[in-house]
């Protein structure tokens, strides 16, 4: 690593600490050349994970593609960015702590199926609509239906 300012490599760490995304480390550093004071953050690389589409294509995973799509779901409805952030991180975590290096589109869709419904009902039913392709309104009352059930359990 090198200072931005002067491109010198004699730097020392002032302060470590775990970032606020619990992910990555924020490290203070300063050059001991010309004394300027920066921050960097680091993140644990991990193997690529691969996402196996319904027509079989592999694409790496994303989260920024699942949290776009929860987003959506949740569009007008009182939920906080930080929950959804917070569902994606944990999905991806099982995911990677699973130690398999490919995982079906499939199983992502019924983790975040298995987990939506404790934040908002609403975002949970429009995100079923879209992942299990509904094509008429009996398959909507279905799975109203299993809602029903699933909190009548709980």
């Amino acid at each position: 690593m090198q200072c931005p300012k002067c491109h010198k490599m004699n730097l020392k760490v002032i302060d470590s600490r775990s970032a606020e995304d619990n992910h990555s480390i924020r490290r203070r550093r300063e050059c001991l050349d010309c004394g300027h004071r920066f921050t960097t953050f680091e993140r644990i690389e991990y193997r690529p994970l691969l996402v196996i589409k319904r027509d079989g294509n592999r694409q790496e995973f994303s989260r920024e593609k699942l949290l776009r799509g929860l987003v959506r779901s949740c569009e007008k409805r009182p939920v906080a960015l930080e929950q959804l952030e917070r569902l994606v991180s944990d999905i991806e975590l099982e995911l990677r702590e699973s130690g398999q290096n490919e995982v079906s589109s499939t199983d992502i869709g019924e983790l975040v199926m298995d987990r939506l419904p404790e934040i908002d009902e609403v975002a949970y039913i429009r995100y079923a609509s879209v992942y299990r392709r509904f094509e008429d309104p009996a398959v909507f009352l279905k799975e109203i239906e299993r809602l029903k059930k699933r909190q009548m359990n709980e």
